[in-house]
């Protein structure tokens, strides 16, 4: 019987192990609060490059674009927006993927989501004022994410 009561008391402190450890890697993250009120993401130089490659990335497509509308070219739209669609995710390393929050990292999936959607739109519109006013929504992501969050080196200094 005490066998017994020992193995349930052992599984429930895995469990609670494991449930902490979920909490910590897939929900909070690897975080801490700025002194500008957002959140600072706490990452490895390499992982900081590897976020904000990706970020540049939205905005060079952002440009093109941009660019595009302004020419009425909405094949190009097309084009730039499917390069940073769904088919752009993967290959974010596990342990980065541990250090983002989850809000984080919904608001990328999200983002990559939403340049399909445009690219979607742009098939269909009838005008370039559709999917510029599409464009402007999608950017509500990046300003989101820039107002909430900020990427600091473990150890380093706020950027």
């Amino acid at each position: 019987m005490k066998s017994l009561k020992l193995a349930w008391a052992i599984n429930a402190l895995l469990l609670a192990a494991v449930i902490t450890m979920a909490y910590m890697f897939i929900i909070q993250g690897s975080v801490e609060k700025s002194d500008d009120g957002r959140t600072a993401i706490l990452l490895s130089a390499g992982e900081r490059d590897f976020v904000l490659t990706e970020m540049r990335g939205f905005l060079e497509t952002v440009q093109s674009i941009n660019q595009a509308l302004g020419n009425d070219d909405l094949k190009t739209v097309i084009e730039e927006a499917t390069k940073s669609g769904k088919a752009s995710l993967g290959g974010v390393p596990a342990p980065l993927m541990a250090k983002l929050p989850l809000e984080f990292k919904q608001l990328g999936i999200d983002t990559h989501t939403e340049f399909d959607k445009l690219a979607d739109l742009a098939k269909t519109a009838k005008s370039s004022k559709q999917v510029t006013a599409r464009l402007g929504q999608l950017l509500l992501n990046c300003t989101g994410c820039h107002a909430s969050y900020k990427l600091k080196i473990e150890g380093g200094a706020d950027k």
